[in-house]
């Protein structure tokens, strides 16, 4: 008999030696070429940054704007670094003031350039404590310019703060106003056979309505006019008052529209300059040499005298101090809140809790500022970043709130024991209301010959989306969403100093402006994280003191990848960053995932604000 294996095994055997040792040639392939790209950028990081006299700082807010960074897996960044297009690339707010402060008082710095060509996203909050950081640089006799082929209108509130507002020749300005349109799915969901079952207290507790009608309410409709009204009102007020311009003239009817278009000859540049939107229109190489004459030319003699965002910051990046002083702690809680350990970017009620501890049991931190931007979530966990923001008071560390862009709803019910409130104008807040919901699909499985059938020992033990909802469970559900609502209005005129009927009359889910929650008592003071720091020590009554951030450590090998990545990143073929297909994918698969994310509370009850996407 043959010792020599069939001929099929043999088959396989080969392609399978193929195929492995073209595996090992690829993964040998990548890896060395990451290693070269490494060596190459370890090899150049110690060029030296020279900054010479009369330099121009480029601003370069490139993605969205937040408090806090997402953390991203260091392998899964070298795919975005240095893509300045990338929609999900992050700049911190904290990184921003911190660079324009230190440019202020660099005599080598004497203008800031904005390039706001990819900057995404920001609320008018977090643009207004950037703008005011801009007008203490015009105020020390600097220059503030901005350039963009178009600005749209987050871009054009930034701009509207330089000095001089260049357009480009063929460009123009987007004005819109703001909006609030959702889809509706309630018929959909009937032609689907599918039961959405609904638990909610609060007249303007809308985030439920797409499920259960086909249009807006008109309790939602009232709320969110005057919601918006409120936030353009300060939009437009502080872009006029920027430009020496009334407010009406900014979004213009179409009737209006069309008149000045027609006096521009059908010119959309033409017409930003006839409207005073902008101040000179130019082409890119005019810039160029304009910007030339004010600050000079580079080594090269081929653009202006400049230094990048990221390169000032590196270069101005404090010293580590390894002498602890007396300070303030700061927490960032950014994002949805969510039960257990979170990432950066996410509220963790664990997490959260976490970072709140170190605080108390770290004895040179004297008093915390919780910086709150977030729509909330979890009722389970909201509760418990609480109970530790009353364990710093009751370890006598005051603790002051200061709100960002947004915090209602949980971000309010993590805010509202706080010894001080801030809010800015525009902060979105209150959304005093709670939610459940679920769906069952009985009837769409019975429609497609599947059914439901067996015994239990009680009606709880049966509950599964296959089946029915029993109506006395019903009850039992909206009984406890009723007693959260009690709960949540008996915190909030408990710690503000109201009585319950007034805090009803404005809670049921509704929706504030920061000006607007200061007049109803909600908040304590408009301003920003600075002033809340500054009133943290003044309630510990520290007359020196240093800020301390307390976060999330990486591990020191995420700081090492990190830093091999962060230098590498410019090496790396532009063809390598953008993968539209993939990115798409990720970014709809992550969108998904995100918002199945935010509804994980144990007792399926969410202080969720739904408003607050604009």
């Amino acid at each position: 008999m043959s010792a020599k294996p069939p001929f099929l095994q043999r088959l396989f055997t080969l392609l399978w030696n193929i195929i492995n040792t073209t595996r090992k040639l690829i993964i040998n392939f990548i890896f060395f070429t990451v290693l070269a790209i490494i060596i190459i950028a370890i090899a150049t990081s110690d060029e030296e940054i020279v900054l010479d006299n009369q330099t121009a700082l480029v601003l370069d807010l490139s993605g969205n704007i937040v408090d806090q960074k997402r953390f991203v897996d260091p392998f899964e960044a070298i795919l975005s670094q240095s893509n300045n297009d990338n929609p999900d690339a992050e700049i911190l707010l904290a990184d921003i003031l911190y660079v324009i402060q230190n440019a202020t008082q660099d005599t080598r710095i004497s203008t800031i350039v904005l390039n706001l060509s990819n900057l995404r996203s920001a609320g008018v909050s977090k643009m207004t404590d950037i703008g005011n950081a801009l007008n203490e640089f015009k105020a020390a006799g600097k220059q503030v310019v901005a350039m963009e082929n178009g600005y749209s209108q987050n871009q054009y509130f930034l701009a509207s703060y330089a000095d001089t507002v260049f357009l480009n020749t063929k460009g123009m300005v987007s004005l819109d106003g703001l909006s609030r349109y959702r889809l509706f799915y309630k018929s959909a969901l009937e032609k689907l056979k599918i039961n959405t079952h609904v638990f909610r207290v609060g007249t303007f507790k809308s985030a439920v309505e797409p499920f259960i009608r086909d249009d807006m309410s008109d309790a939602d409709k009232q709320a969110s006019n005057q919601l918006l009204a409120d936030i353009w009102a300060s939009y437009s007020s502080i872009v006029a008052k920027n430009r020496g311009i009334s407010p009406d003239q900014l979004v213009l009817d179409t009737d209006t529209y069309l008149v000045q278009l027609d006096k521009a000859e059908g010119d959309s540049a033409q017409m930003a300059m006839n409207m005073h939107w902008v101040d000179e229109l130019v082409s890119a190489e005019q810039f160029r040499l304009a910007m030339i004459e004010q600050v000079g030319a580079n080594k090269d003699g081929d653009s202006f005298r400049q230094i990048s965002f990221n390169d000032y910051l590196s270069l101005t990046a404090p010293l580590p101090q390894f002498v602890e002083k007396d300070s303030v702690g700061i927490v960032v809680a950014k994002g949805n809140i969510l039960n257990g350990a979170q990432p950066a970017g996410q509220i963790g009620g664990d997490t959260t809790s976490e970072f709140l501890r170190k605080a108390r049991l770290n004895d040179k931190v004297k008093a915390v500022v919780l910086r709150v931007d977030s729509p909330g979530g979890s009722a389970f966990a909201s509760e418990q970043i609480r109970q530790e923001v009353l364990a710093l008071k009751n370890a006598g560390k005051p603790v002051v709130v200061s709100m960002g862009s947004l915090a209602a709803s949980g971000g309010y019910w993590i805010s509202a024991s706080a010894d001080y409130i801030y809010a800015t104008p525009t902060t979105l807040t209150g959304s005093i209301g709670i939610f459940g919901m679920f769906a069952t699909f009985e009837d769409a499985l019975t429609h497609l010959g599947v059914n439901s059938d067996g015994v239990a020992t009680s009606d709880w033990a049966g509950l599964s989306p296959a089946r029915s909802l029993n109506p006395n469970v019903k009850a039992v559900i909206q009984r406890h969403i009723e007693r959260g609502y009690h709960e949540f209005i008996s915190l909030v005129a408990t710690e503000r100093n109201m009585t319950i009927e007034q805090v009803d009359s404005i809670a049921q889910g509704r929706v504030w402006t920061g000006t607007r929650a200061l007049e109803l008592g909600l908040v304590d003071e408009i301003g920003d994280m600075k002033q809340a720091i500054a009133k943290a020590a003044e309630l510990a009554e520290m007359d020196q003191f240093d800020t301390k951030l307390i976060e999330q450590e990486l591990t020191t090998e995420q700081q090492f990848i990190q830093q091999l990545v962060g230098a590498s990143a410019a090496y790396i073929p532009q063809s390598v960053h953008k993968s539209s297909i993939l990115e798409s994918m990720l970014m709809q698969w992550s969108e998904v995932i995100e918002d199945f994310a935010k509804f994980d509370d144990p007792q399926g009850m969410y202080l969720y604000c739904e408003q607050c996407d604009f």
